[in-house]
């Protein structure tokens, strides 16, 4: 199947990680999504029965960042794979990437990031 629907840069301010001052003190978490789902009957009916929405998709993503901290990146991004596929029965894979830009590392970089796809 080729039809996705892609939500890009999802922010949430979260306190994942391992060192005590990133559960302490919080950063800003961003979450890219492909949804694999049939679209054919949406794009001639028109109507939301028919494909999943994706403003409902949004706002649980950000209560996974916001809420219940982890250690590791790589869970967020499976907790949130697992919750779409149990919400939304249309959706036939998800991929999730969970970035984390202000990770504590040494060097100087623009992101990391955690890409996972999950599928049914």
């Amino acid at each position: 199947m080729s039809d996705q629907i892609l939500l890009e840069a999802i922010h949430g301010f979260g306190y994942h990680g391992l060192l005590e001052h990133e559960r302490a003190h919080g950063q800003d978490f961003y979450v890219d999504l492909a949804l694999e789902i049939d679209l054919r009957a949406a794009s001639t009916s028109d109507l939301i029965e028919d494909t999943v929405n994706y403003a409902e998709i949004t706002d649980l993503v950000v209560a996974e960042i916001t809420s219940n901290p982890v250690s590791l990146i790589e869970k967020l991004a499976g907790r949130i794979a697992e919750r779409i596929l149990n919400s939304y029965v249309k959706v036939v894979s998800v991929t999730v990437t969970v970035h984390k830009p202000q990770a504590p590392v040494t060097a100087s970089l623009k992101d990391i990031a955690v890409a996972i796809k999950r599928t049914r």
